[in-house]
């Protein structure tokens, strides 16, 4: 009669967990004993478990060897608390894996149920709501944050204002230069010759380490002042709007000084009190303002003798921004400040042409003596363009309306040609602009390219937003060019300067230097110190002969 192969076995199958502390649940698998030499009998037994079993054993560890005296060695005796043949990690194990669902050898494997659809009890896992959303967030947030991202907002940013400036100052100042009996590209091609002239300045300021750039400032700020002062003497200087403010350079060009005085006070003012903060001198409030508060009222007082209203706001805001970024203390800057104010305050008062400009603030009447034609026809040009604007070279204002459409007022032309969307459009590309440089000046460890980047990032600023300003009526007319935008290649060249000054503090970065030396050739990149890995391997070269 056959041997009975149940004889043994537990008919109930063993509960879970059951073969981790005792030997009852291995009873129906051979060779399950807790002997010495029971562990070579287990693997050997496991080993020739056949059908979708012997893969599973395979899986669980049991198949990894062909020796079954790896798993259990004859004659050494098997710990206490360890089954032979079982992992060494615990809550797994190679042989009771079999044993603690209770199947036996060749039994069907029950494999897990499939999700079941909506007709069952349970529900599928639904995608959280806003997932595409949140991703998309997610991509934007973390490609605004890379190192590249400052770099090429100044770049593209100046870029396209400088250019689509160039666009608006042939069609505002084509009227103009016929009027004047001229070419009607006049104004134009010298807009075009000046910013060819700083493009070329923009990228030598863009190569220009920071200790060249602190250099200089000292021999731009004696000139600049040499400058400034030549332009009072009588005979020198010229006199364009009542504002002395020029020089003759030759021909039909021209030269202002004092726009060159904002970029020389940012300089050398950076490097003042970069130098002062390696000495912790700032805490004291006399090394703070001295000189550079003097040096600034120098300046002041030199731009104020021609009657330039405008660049002397432009030149206190600078001012501002340097002590502001020094960290001066509430008091000390609302001094400045009060001081700054009741000077302005006597100097608007003494003037009927200045005081005549804050009356016009808001205006929607020419008034009885025309004092606020420009600011009215302005904002007469900004409601007749509607959304989209009449066209490019379809402004009516330019035609004898508008006093200066191609400088002061080329943002109200913008808005009747380019309507409000071509408004908005500048209005985010300073932004931008403006956002890339306090990014550079916020992101650095030097004090120099920080009160250097927070300088020229306030000079840009505070000039669009006084010309953008008194376009809309809500701030006086205060004669300041657009910077990039406007015509005149005074307030341009210095400008671009100091935008590849932004451009070359950006690209000093350390994480956007490593950016960009992973982005140029193979040569340039071996020259930067970056090192690259290769699949290829390196052969000798073989003599000519040798084949």
């Amino acid at each position: 009669m056959p041997a009975d192969d149940t004889v043994g076995r537990d008919p109930r199958p063993a509960p879970r967990g059951a073969g981790l502390t005792g030997t009852p649940a291995l009873a129906g698998v051979p060779g399950a004993g807790t002997g010495p030499g029971d562990g070579a009998e287990a693997a050997a037994g496991s080993l020739a478990v056949p059908g979708p079993l012997a893969r599973i054993a395979v899986l669980a560890g049991l198949g990894r060897t062909s020796d079954p005296g790896r798993l259990a060695r004859p004659g050494r005796p098997s710990r206490p608390g360890r089954l032979p043949g079982a992992s060494r990690f615990p809550g797994t194990s190679r042989l009771p894996a079999l044993a603690l669902r209770g199947k036996a050898p060749g039994a069907p494997v029950r494999r897990p149920p499939a999700a079941r659809g909506r007709g069952s009890g349970t529900r599928a896992p639904r995608p959280p709501r806003g997932g595409g959303i949140r991703r998309r967030f997610e991509q934007a947030r973390r490609t605004w944050d890379r190192p590249l991202t400052a770099y090429y907002l100044i770049l593209g940013s100046s870029l396209l204002i400088t250019v689509l400036g160039l666009v608006m100052v042939y069609s505002a100042s084509m009227i103009k230069a016929l009027e004047l009996s001229l070419p009607g590209a006049y104004f134009f091609r010298k807009q075009l010759f000046a910013a060819g002239i700083g493009t070329a300045l923009l990228l030598v300021a863009s190569r220009m380490p920071a200790k060249l750039h602190r250099a200089f400032s000292y021999p731009l700020l004696v000139g600049t002042v040499f400058l400034m002062a030549l332009v009072q003497v009588p005979g020198i200087g010229q006199s364009v709007n009542g504002n002395q403010n020029w020089l003759s350079v030759g021909g039909p060009f021209q030269l202002q000084p004092s726009e060159f005085g904002k970029l020389a006070l940012i300089l050398w003012g950076a490097d003042l009190l970069a130098r002062k903060q390696d000495k912790r001198l700032l805490s004291q409030w006399k090394h703070l303002l001295v000189p550079l508060v003097p040096v600034a009222f120098m300046l002041l007082g030199l731009i104020m003798l021609g009657g330039d209203m405008g660049t002397a706001i432009i030149l206190t805001a600078i001012l501002f921004g340097l002590l502001w970024l020094a960290g001066a203390p509430t008091r000390l800057f609302g001094g400045v400040l009060g001081l700054a104010g009741v000077v302005g305050f006597i100097l608007i008062k003494t003037n009927e042409n200045r005081l005549s400009r804050f009356s016009c603030v808001g205006a929607i009447d020419v008034g009885p003596n025309g004092e606020c034609f420009q600011a009215v026809h302005g904002i007469y040009a900004l409601a007749s363009g509607g959304w989209f604007g009449s066209g490019l070279g379809a402004s009516v204002e330019k035609w004898g309306q508008l006093p200066e459409p191609h400088t002061d007022f080329i943002f109200a032309v913008t808005g009747e040609e380019l309507g409000l969307v071509g408004t908005l459009s500048v209005l985010a590309l300073f932004a931008a602009l403006g956002y890339a440089g306090i990014r550079v000046a916020g992101r650095t460890e030097d004090p120099f390219v920080r009160y250097a980047a927070g300088g020229v990032t306030t000079w840009i600023t505070a000039q669009a937003v006084v010309n953008i300003g008194a376009v809309l009526g809500l701030l006086p007319i205060a004669g300041v060019p657009l910077p990039l935008f406007s015509y005149g290649g005074s307030a341009l060249l210095p400008t671009m300067f100091a935008v590849g000054l932004l451009i070359a503090f950006a690209r000093d970065d350390p994480a956007a230097k490593a950016a960009l030396a992973m982005r140029q050739p193979v040569f340039s990149r071996k020259r930067a110190g970056v090192r690259w890995k290769t699949m290829r391997r390196r052969v000798k070269k073989r003599p000519s002969g040798e084949r």
